[in-house]
Parts: structure tokens; sequence; C-alpha cells
């Protein structure tokens, strides 16, 4: 009898083990896009591809403090993305929600978090 147990709650583990993700832990999937001006003016997006969860990440394309601010964000990632005004996730922040959550052009933003 103890060994039927023993042996239940083995293969129930492992089947609880096998249904986790995958994905490190923090990890976040999907694409994270925006949209930043070149020093002519001509728009690009570009792509944050599985970006690592509770990391502050500054945009590169707009990091240095003469660039303008990107905007246009949207998060198709598994997670809850904080963008925030300033660099190294300071000044005042918005939260797109995963799985879709876009703002416009209005919002700008130089660094973002994924939760």
């Amino acid at each position: 009898m103890r060994l039927r147990h023993t042996a239940a709650t083995a293969v129930s583990a492992l089947a609880l083990a096998l249904a986790l993700p995958a994905s490190p832990a923090g990890a976040s999937t999907g694409p994270f896009t925006y949209v930043y001006n070149d020093e002519g003016g001509t728009p690009h997006v570009s792509l944050l591809s599985d970006p690592p969860g509770r990391a502050c990440l500054n945009l590169p394309e707009v990091n240095e403090p003469t660039a303008q601010p990107a905007h246009s964000p949207k998060n198709y990632t598994s997670s809850v993305a904080t963008v925030f005004t300033g660099p190294d996730c300071t000044g005042d922040y918005y939260t797109l929600r995963a799985n879709g959550g876009r703002a416009s052009e209005l919002l700008k933003l130089r660094s973002v978090v994924f939760s």
C-alpha cells in the first residue's frame, strides 16, 4: 500500500514538472516593439525579443541624452511591461498589459522593465 502511494506521488510530481513552462525563471516570451526616430527624423521600429524579466532595460536607440525618446510601445510578451520616461527606469511610468498592451505616439519612453 505504501509503495503504491509513493509511486503515485512520484508520477504526480513528474506530471507537474512537465506541465511547468520551459522558459527560465523571470524570462518574458514574445516581442516588445517601439518606434524611435533617427537623427534625421525618420521613424524606425525596434524590437526586444524574449526580454529578461525583473531587469531594467534602457532602449539603446534613445540612450543618449540628445536623442528623442521612443514612442508607440506594443507589448506582446507574456509579462506586464512598465515603461519609463527616463533612463534606468526613472521618471514617470506607464504599465502595458501582457499579450497586446499598447500605447500611442503620445507615450514617450527610454527604459522598460518586465514583471
